[in-house]
């Protein structure tokens, strides 16, 4: 073949391959036709502030721009390069970076997690014998999703791992689909403990390095030092306030990862092309297989459009319109975030907004699809629009209807003073009540709010930190105030929370000395060590476990307690509080 033939050759491949992108342009064109009108309308309907998208198709970036402001007060506009939370989107990163594991021969899918963490442990044996990286990333573990063990709290991540065992579960293992965050945490730390370093590491030298995603980060504080980043919102009773960041650092395997659509873009390239991203094998195909194979069906309504929806390993799978869609959303404090694949169409769009809980996400990921399948247009604003106005006059109506179950003109049983101190749950931590400008106030996490007398010894959370929490206290046979309890989860009865033994310093002076009762002298010293000991004849030492102000608990002895009537700077009197009755010692003079 001549020189000449070959290079005439070459210029036809040229031609051909320059009419084929020219054709492809204008496609996407034509299929994006109104598209961003489209977007600032909808922006506006939903009081969305600013928002990024991209779109890929066959490999390829077609679309990415910001629309809005990444900074209201600042006028600042959003554009491709914006970092947002891309909260639960996370997800999939935690499942890839398992899987990637998985390739490297470092853990099974279907293997007990105790064989890679002989310390983990849930709420039953059989379920902490049985549970898999598998089960963990398709939300079948029986929990709820008890939220509120983590959220707003300075746990850490082993601390928060280590709870798992004390939290009830709601249906049995693998029955039911519960959306469990605590789950994808425990995959994080899998991956720490089989690959000896930390998951951001891990995730940043094996997933974002490869994909070109130097600027995604893993904490809002990170994300500050860039130069493009937005700030976050969130609609309060129809009034959009920039509201402050949420670091959830111990959480980020299951959310916490920041990023730009035109970084995103590549991470949907590498999902949509088997695992790959440019000419590098990031995650097998068969691994890939797997996170987009159904796992796990989940209940939905089915409808024309959309149904029978699954969950594979960090991706809900379903059909949209005739074409399967792989994807998953995202809610964090003041940020909404959505990725959608189409891996029969070779497409797939990502949407990141600065608006908590919004639908605006998948109204304009749908709109997108519906033009580029040439669908009859369905018009998705219209149809969710009326919910979103409804819910806005519900909330308002909700607003004024708090106090529908109060009982009126009742008072509470103790004075409020009564009702202070620590309350704790394994689980769930601790509750501080403690008195401020004569009011009770909790802080709980790093929540802190005016508790406001609901009726009897229910107490309302004002202003709703923890949206409509209240809490019910308790009184033990003495009269006193020794558990609260509250709805923190709802699937389930109330968490109850005991009160702690005070821990403040004690001066056990006043307490010391000999009591007479019947005949028989009992006494009360101090150890070396700080602790205060009942002394009985014929009986062991009893250390006395200070409760509340003059009253002890015997310790190893359920039931059974003290408390000393003091007069001036020393008791005058023991007074032994037991089931069989209450027995009162006379000090020795």
């Amino acid at each position: 073949m001549s020189k000449k033939y070959l290079q005439l050759a070459l210029l036809v491949i040229l031609f051909l391959l320059n009419l084929n992108l020219l054709a492809q342009q204008q496609t996407t064109e034509q299929s994006l036709q109104g598209f961003d009108e489209y977007v600032t309308k909808t922006m506006a309907d939903w009081k969305v502030q600013g928002c990024g998208i991209a779109i890929v198709k066959n490999g390829a970036v077609i679309y990415a721009k910001g629309f809005g402001y990444r900074d209201v007060k600042n006028n600042l506009p959003a554009d491709e390069n914006t970092l947002f939370a891309i909260g639960s989107c996370t997800k999939a990163f935690t499942s890839t970076g398992v899987c990637i594991l998985v390739d490297q021969g470092k853990i099974d899918l279907d293997k007990p997690v105790i064989n890679y963490i002989p310390t983990f442990k849930l709420y039953d044996d059989y379920t902490t014998m049985n549970i898999t990286p598998r089960d963990l990333m398709c939300h079948r573990s029986g929990l709820p999703r008890h939220d509120f063990v983590w959220y707003g709290s300075d746990l850490s991540r082993k601390e928060i791992i280590d709870r798992l065992r004390y939290l009830e579960p709601s249906k049995p293992f693998r029955t039911s689909f519960q959306y469990q965050n605590m789950m994808f945490l425990s995959a994080g730390y899998l991956t720490e403990q089989v690959s000896g370093m930390q998951w951001e590491d891990y995730i940043k030298e094996n997933i974002l390095t490869p994909l070109d995603m130097s600027n995604t980060d893993f904490t809002v504080n990170a994300m500050q030092q860039t130069g493009d980043y937005s700030k976050p919102y969130r609609d309060e009773k129809s009034i959009v306030k920039e509201i402050p960041f949420r670091e959830i650092s111990a959480m980020a395997p299951a959310g916490a990862i920041n990023s730009s659509v035109k970084e995103m873009a590549n991470w949907m390239i590498m999902q949509l092309n088997n695992g790959s991203y440019n000419g590098k094998q990031i995650v097998s195909s068969s691994s890939m297989n797997e996170m987009h194979t159904p796992q796990m069906n989940v209940p939905s309504a089915l409808t024309k459009d959309v149904f029978y929806q699954s969950y594979g390993l960090g991706w809900f799978i379903t059909s949209y319109r005739g074409h399967l869609r792989v994807e998953h959303g995202g809610n964090i404090d003041g940020f909404t975030a959505d990725v959608a694949l189409y891996p029969m169409d070779s497409i797939g769009i990502v949407i990141l907004t600065n608006m908590e809980n919004t639908t605006l996400n998948s109204i304009v990921r749908n709109y997108a699809m519906d033009k580029f399948f040439g669908l009859e247009e369905i018009d998705w604003n219209a149809r969710f629009l009326p919910d979103f106005k409804k819910s806005e006059e519900d909330n308002k109506d909700e607003e004024s209807n708090k106090d529908k179950d109060r009982v009126p003109d009742t008072e509470p049983s103790h004075n409020l003073s009564d009702y202070t101190g620590t309350f704790e749950n394994p689980a769930y931590g601790k509750m501080i009540i403690s008195m401020k400008d004569d009011k009770l106030h909790l802080s709980y996490h790093t929540f802190e709010s005016e508790l406001v007398h609901f009726h009897y010894d229910v107490f309302r959370v004002e202003p709703e930190s923890i949206e409509g929490m209240k809490l019910s206290f308790f009184i033990n046979s003495k009269g006193q105030i020794d558990k609260v309890s509250s709805l923190l989860e709802p699937s389930i009865k109330e968490i109850e929370f005991t009160r702690a033994p005070e821990t403040k310093a004690v001066d056990f002076s006043k307490y010391i000395g000999s009591y007479e009762l019947n005949e028989t002298v009992v006494s009360v010293s101090e150890r070396g060590d700080k602790a205060l000991i009942l002394t009985v004849p014929g009986q062991p030492a009893y250390e006395l476990v200070s409760t509340i102000v003059n009253e002890f608990d015997i310790k190893g002895l359920a039931g059974y307690s003290v408390s000393f009537n003091v007069a001036g700077n020393a008791a005058s009197e023991l007074v032994f509080h037991q089931p069989n009755g209450v027995f009162t010692a006379k000090r020795k003079m």
